[in-house]
């Protein structure tokens, strides 16, 4: 194990980790465990929690829940199924993702870290699945499949970029929330426009 990073960069770690969690959470740990296993994350030596992911079980569980959530993600309307099915682990495991970064001998940052974390996991969960919904209102099956595609790639290489520069992550968490907040409003638009208007009842 090396040396910990900076406050700042396990700060952006836990912001960044958690809100892709919202996307991927399985993807998450399990790419965190590889770059537990294969030395390209500084692992400080005071996080025993996060190492544990680098435990051959747990890798492999994680690997089959990926490798579900890939396939039924792309399926319309099972992925909104999958989406309700992991509204509240999505969240609990950014959370916990988000704890395992920071130093439990700092309780003060560890309790506000999971209360973030797992905030932060709940938007980004919850903008996927919105706008997943909107999408699935269009009968073609194509979009379904790019917007999941795109949801694999952005996740892989965030976490990459994070784990990889750990100064960046910060930077990432920002540009993470801007992505949250526009498909949240994506969803919002698409939904508006598809859905049929009240009309008001007659007087």
């Amino acid at each position: 194990m090396t040396a910990s990073p900076g406050i700042g960069a396990l700060l952006g770690l836990a912001a960044s980790v958690s809100m892709l969690a919202g996307w991927r959470l399985y993807l998450c740990v399990l790419t965190t465990g590889i770059a537990l296993r294969f030395g390209v994350m500084p692992v400080p030596e005071h996080l025993p929690a996060l190492a544990a992911l680098a435990n051959p079980w747990v890798m492999g569980i994680a690997a089959l829940g990926a490798t579900a959530e890939f396939f039924a993600d792309k399926v319309p309307w099972l992925d909104s199924l999958w989406d309700l099915a992991h509204t509240a682990i999505r969240p609990l495991g950014g959370a916990g993702l988000a704890l395992a970064i920071i130093d439990p001998s700092q309780p003060g940052w560890q309790a506000a870290v999971f209360l973030l974390g797992g905030g932060g996991a709940l938007l980004a969960h919850g903008s996927k699945a919105g706008l997943r919904s909107a999408i699935n209102l269009s009968p073609e099956p194509f979009t379904n499949v790019l917007a999941s595609s795109l949801e694999d790639v952005t996740t892989a290489g965030l976490l990459s970029l994070v784990y990889a520069f750990p100064v960046t992550a910060a930077a990432v968490a920002a540009i993470l929330f801007g992505m949250v907040c526009a498909l949240l409003m994506a969803a919002r638009r698409v939904f508006r426009k598809v859905l049929p208007k009240r009309k008001p009842p007659d007087e």
